[in-house]
């Protein structure tokens, strides 16, 4: 069976990624970086999330040309922040602190109202594989930027982005209504459907 390097350590991600495949009748054996012997820093020094998705894939791939290797990044962007954090998400406030970076977001969103609160998330994923060319797939989700939190601890950003559609932070959601709309499951859902293709080719 063909092996698929998921660029990640993250348990939960690999189980999202089986669950996912496993619906679709992917058969791929599924493997993280935890489970290599060997894995290659990565520095994503990229400008958008497309660039260090595809620099995480490539770097991996070299060290194991005959895998496949899913890599993907993630962040959140508020367009009247000029695109912040953007790339820089997870390390906005400090090295992968969620506390400071929620704090640091509602600081600078201080004083804005309605429009200026509206922010995105969005995951970009991208395979690479041996004598192809790379698929790369994208998801997407709106929301606002609440205006103050009451400091419970979540993941990310989660606890100051507000969904619309379900009038709740994606702190509020349960796992299962979260991965419905949020942009890594978005992404997911169009991986599913174009990877068939792409293993064919």
């Amino acid at each position: 069976m063909t092996r698929l390097i998921i660029a990640s350590k993250n348990a939960h991600k690999v189980n999202e990624m089986k669950a996912a495949f496993k619906e679709a009748a992917i058969a791929l054996d599924l493997v993280s970086l935890a489970d290599l012997p060997a894995v290659p820093d990565v520095l994503e020094d990229g400008q958008t999330f497309l660039e260090n998705a595809t620099k995480k894939a490539e770097t991996i791939a070299k060290a194991y040309p005959d895998d496949l290797v899913l890599a993907d990044d993630s962040g959140l962007t508020i367009p009247s922040l000029n695109g912040e954090p953007g790339v820089f998400s997870a390390r906005y406030a400090g090295d992968h602190d969620d506390v400071a970076n929620n704090r640091k977001v509602l600081a600078k969103l201080s004083g804005k109202q309605d429009i200026e609160r509206e922010a995105f998330f969005t995951t970009v994923m991208v395979v690479v594989g041996p004598d192809r060319a790379n698929l790369q797939v994208a998801g997407r989700v709106d929301g606002f930027i609440t205006e103050d939190w009451d400091g419970q601890e979540s993941f990310g950003y989660d606890p100051i982005f507000y969904y619309a559609p379900a009038e709740k932070t994606f702190a509020e959601m349960t796992t299962a209504e979260k991965n419905d709309v949020s942009h890594r499951g978005r992404a997911l859902q169009e991986l599913r459907l174009k990877l068939p293709a792409w293993l064919a080719e």
